[in-house]
C-alpha cells in the first residue's frame, strides 16, 4: 500500500509541475499587454515600459517561470496587478467561501444520489425505478444556475427561509455564513446527485448478476442483504471515479453559481481577474484549482486501493 501511494504521489507531483508550465506559457501567449491594459490607451511608451519592469514582465519567459514556481513552493504567488495585494492572501480569503460551498455540495450529492441509485437498482423495472430515473434525467439536463434561480424564488422570495444571496464572513456570524451557502450548494449538488444516482444504479444492476451475489443468495442471504454486504462495495469503483470528477465539475460550477448568488468566492475572483487581465492572479487561482482537483484524484486512487486490494497487488514488484 505504501509503494502504491508513493507512486501515485509522484504522479501527482509530476502532473502539477506539467500543469504549471502549460498554464504559464498559455497565459503568456495571450494577445495584449497587461501593463498597457492597466494604464490605458493614453499611456506613454515610457510609462508602459516602467510598469512592465515593475511587474517583472521584461524578463525572459523561462526566468519568470522559474521565479514563479519557486515562489509558489514558498507560498508566494506574486502580487496582483489590479488589486495591489498578495495573490496568496486573495486566494485564501476566497477559498474560505468556495471550499465550504464545494464540500457542502459534494456531501449533498452523495447523500441524495447514492441512496436513490440503490433504491432504483433494487426496484429495477418498477414504478420507483422509473420515477427516480426520470428525475435524474431532468437533473442532468437542467443547468445548475437555473436550479439556483428556482431555489431562490421558492425558498428566499416566496418562503423567506433562506437569504437570496450575499455572504456573511465566517468571523462575524458562522450560522449566517452557513445559511448563505445552503441554496448555492443545493444548486450545485442537484445535477451531480442525478449523475451519481444513474451511475450507482447501473453499477449495482450489473453487480446483481455476478456469481458472488448468486453464491451469497445460495448461502441464505436475501437479495437485499447480498447487495448491501457484497454488491455495494463492488459497485463503488465506478462511483469513486465519478466522485473525483465531480469535484472538478463542482469547482468549475462555482464560477457561475457564485455570480448568481453574489458570493465572494474563488469563481468570482477568477472571473474578475480575467476581465481585468490580471494574469498573475489568474495563474495563481488556476494552479489552486488544479491542485484541488489533482489532490482529489490522488485520494480517489487511494480509495480505489482500499476498496479493491488487487490494485495494491499489481503495484508490488
Amino acid at each position: 500500500m505504501i509503494l502504491f501511494a508513493l507512486r501515485r504521489f509522484l504522479g501527482f507531483a509530476a502532473t502539477l509541475l506539467l500543469a504549471a508550465v502549460v498554464i504559464f506559457y498559455l497565459l503568456d501567449l495571450l494577445p495584449g499587454d497587461p501593463a498597457r491594459f492597466t494604464l490605458g490607451i493614453t499611456a506613454t511608451p515610457e510609462a508602459v515600459a516602467n510598469l512592465r519592469a515593475q511587474m517583472g514582465l521584461d524578463a525572459p519567459a523561462h526566468e519568470r517561470l522559474l521565479s514563479w514556481i519557486a515562489g509558489m513552493l514558498h507560498g508566494d504567488f506574486g502580487m496582483s496587478y489590479t488589486q495591489r495585494a498578495p495573490v496568496a492572501a486573495l486566494l485564501w480569503e476566497r477559498l474560505a467561501v468556495t471550499l465550504p460551498l464545494t464540500v457542502m455540495a459534494m456531501i449533498i450529492s452523495v447523500l441524495v444520489g447514492l441512496p436513490l441509485g440503490i433504491v432504483s437498482a433494487r426496484a429495477r423495472g418498477k414504478a420507483p425505478d422509473t420515477a427516480i430515473m426520470v428525475l435524474a434525467q431532468l437533473g442532468v439536463a437542467v443547468p445548475n444556475f437555473w436550479f439556483g434561480m428556482m431555489l431562490t424564488l421558492v425558498f428566499a422570495v416566496a418562503l423567506r427561509w433562506l437569504p437570496p444571496g450575499g455572504f456573511t464572513p465566517w468571523g462575524e456570524n458562522p450560522w449566517l455564513s452557513l445559511r448563505g451557502l445552503v441554496l448555492p450548494s443545493l444548486a450545485l449538488a442537484l445535477p451531480q446527485a442525478s449523475i451519481l444516482a444513474r451511475v450507482m444504479r447501473t453499477a449495482l444492476v450489473d453487480v446483481q448478476g455476478q456469481d458472488f451475489i448468486r453464491t451469497a443468495r445460495a448461502k441464505g442471504l436475501t437479495m437485499g442483504e447480498a447487495v448491501w454486504r457484497h454488491g455495494v462495495r463492488n459497485a463503488l469503483l465506478p462511483v469513486l471515479t465519478i466522485l473525483g470528477l465531480q469535484f472538478a465539475f463542482l469547482i468549475a460550477g462555482t464560477i457561475i453559481v457564485e455570480n448568481v448568488f453574489y458570493l465572494p468566492g474563488l469563481g468570482r475572483l477568477i472571473f474578475t481577474a480575467i476581465s481585468e487581465r490580471d494574469l498573475i492572479l489568474v495563474r495563481g487561482a488556476t494552479v489552486v484549482l488544479i491542485v484541488a482537483v489533482t489532490a482529489t484524484m490522488f485520494v480517489v486512487d487511494l480509495a480505489y486501493a482500499l476498496v479493491d486490494p488487487r490494485l495494491r497487488e499489481r503495484s508490488t514488484p
